[in-house]
């Protein structure tokens, strides 16, 4: 179900001719933050209905950030992250899904623009089932819990209350969407990582 109400947004905005999702998504995300100096995004490939990032993550490369996109490595395991640039030339790995190949260097992201299939007020996400991001984010922040931003990207319509939540489910600090954004109960994490107001694109 959330697959298909995401499935018909995402139709919905290719059939409005002036509506741009993933530029939309660009705007309200540098009007509300900008990233410090240096700061490692990880973004995604967008595959099915999931709204465009590689503007933003474009954008955001072309400001000076490393930028990586991530690899499933382990039905297990947290996911890994290989840099990425625009022009990159990507291989297919499992499920269909484009990244960079093997001999591409790892970064460890502190900014994480994730993908899912619904969203709710709390900032808790359905994904696939697989958990690879609640793994990644979990660890990401055991690890250095004040210099991670977890993102989700996701169409207005995808909101839903609640999101059915399970052990080792991660809140996100704020979700972004085509009509704007929404800041979560952890949305502190953005001030304890250094961000600062937005400036636009």
């Amino acid at each position: 179900m959330a697959l298909e109400c995401r499935s018909r947004a995402h139709e919905a905005a290719l059939a409005g001719a002036s509506q741009d999702a993933g530029r939309a998504v660009m705007r309200h995300f540098l009007g509300v933050c900008t990233p410090p100096r240096g700061m490692v995004i990880s973004g995604y490939w967008p595959v099915r209905s999931e709204i465009d990032v590689i503007p933003l993550l474009s954008h955001l490369h072309g400001r000076g950030h490393p930028c990586c996109l991530p690899v499933m490595v382990g039905r297990t395991k947290p996911l890994l992250f290989r840099e990425w640039r625009p022009g990159l030339k990507l291989k297919e790995a499992g499920f269909a899904i484009p990244v960079p190949d093997e001999d591409v260097r790892t970064l460890v992201p502190e900014l994480l623009l994730v993908p899912l299939l619904a969203f709710d007020e709390d900032g808790y996400r359905l994904g696939y089932g697989g958990g690879y991001y609640d793994r990644t984010i979990s660890a990401l922040r055991a690890k250095n819990r004040q210099q991670l931003v977890a993102v989700g990207i996701a169409y207005a319509a995808q909101q839903c209350d609640p999101v059915p939540r399970h052990d080792g489910d991660q809140p996100l600090d704020m979700v972004v969407t085509e009509s704007g954004v929404m800041h979560t109960p952890t949305w502190n994490t953005i001030g304890e990582a250094g961000m600062s107001e937005g400036e636009g694109p």
